[in-house]
């Protein structure tokens, strides 16, 4: 099964393309950061994505370069051969659903001071009427 799910932050804004027969199709890439880090490697794999009609317009209308951005699709392979006659391997993420991610929260005092709740657990006043249901 070819099914790649990736969460990441775009590297570049989306450029749609049109062809003549009016099917539109969208380039861009994303930095997914890696789960180990080594200490002269690189932290991240930048990943290029092809999204085709309505997915890739959305992605262009929503995202821009820097936001974090949720992508299901498959990978596709591919290469060709350049005009000096080296060939070139192709490795693009086929875009077949995005989804939005939350952009971190800036630090700020009162959350740099604040205790942390304990695992799975969140700090809700005892008189905020909003708090617990019950």
């Amino acid at each position: 099964m070819n099914f790649v799910v990736l969460v990441g932050r775009l590297t570049k804004d989306p450029i749609v393309n049109y062809t003549q027969g009016g099917s539109s199709m969208t380039k861009t890439s994303i930095a997914v950061d890696r789960r180990y880090k080594s200490e002269n490697g690189p932290t991240a794999d930048f990943i290029n994505l092809v999204a085709f009609g309505k997915t890739g317009e959305f992605i262009e209308k929503w995202f821009h370069k820097g936001d974090p951005i949720a992508v299901t699709g498959r990978v596709q392979t591919g290469s060709y051969e350049k005009a000096d006659g080296t060939k070139v391997y192709t490795f693009d993420v086929i875009v077949e659903n995005v989804e939005f991610v939350p952009k971190p929260k800036q630090r700020t005092e009162d959350t740099a001071n604040a205790t942390p709740a304990p695992e799975g657990f969140m700090d809700v006043a005892a008189d905020d009427p909003n708090g617990m249901p019950f």
